[in-house]
């Protein structure tokens, strides 16, 4: 599904309260998995020995990092939601609350639905949170909870 049009960053207030339509499903690989604990240096097993996990873990099987499926906001964000114009650039201005309620087991889909909370204008750069609930078709609970803040700068 393309993401949701909104005109330009002067009209983002507009939709303060707005839950969009949920994001396309896009699988957490085992390879996915691998390389991000190759770059976080986060070895542990329940992500990465997909035997041991399923012996031994409270999960059934190996399970994404958290902080994996936490990084996916941003892609999850540009699929939810694109502002034509007025945007000079965009930066992660951090995280109010995050959760993790259920585990996302290797080969899983996940998907986003996104919320505009608030946005806050001044004269340099405005600011948007966003809650955004990342769900997973093999849970009742989502997967990551994570109220997310962005800063833009305008042209």
């Amino acid at each position: 599904m393309p993401p949701f049009e909104i005109e330009n960053l002067n009209s983002l207030k507009q939709w303060e309260g707005r839950e969009f339509p949920a994001t396309d499903w896009f699988v957490l690989t085992q390879d996915r998995i691998q390389k991000f604990a190759d770059a976080t240096e986060d070895r542990q097993w329940i992500h990465l020995d997909p035997a041991r996990a399923q012996r031994e873990s409270p999960f059934g099987g190996s399970v994404a990092h958290g902080f994996l499926t936490l990084s996916l906001l941003s892609y999850f964000l540009k699929h939810a939601i694109h502002i034509r114009s007025g945007i000079a650039m965009s930066v992660n201005y951090g995280l109010n609350k995050v959760r993790f309620p259920s585990a996302v087991h290797a080969g899983s889909q996940v998907r986003a639905r996104v919320t505009l909370l608030s946005v806050q204008e001044s004269p340099e750069f405005v600011d948007a949170a966003f809650l955004i609930h990342v769900e997973s078709p093999s849970s009742d609970k989502p997967c990551c909870v994570a109220e997310w803040l962005i800063r833009y700068y305008p042209q």
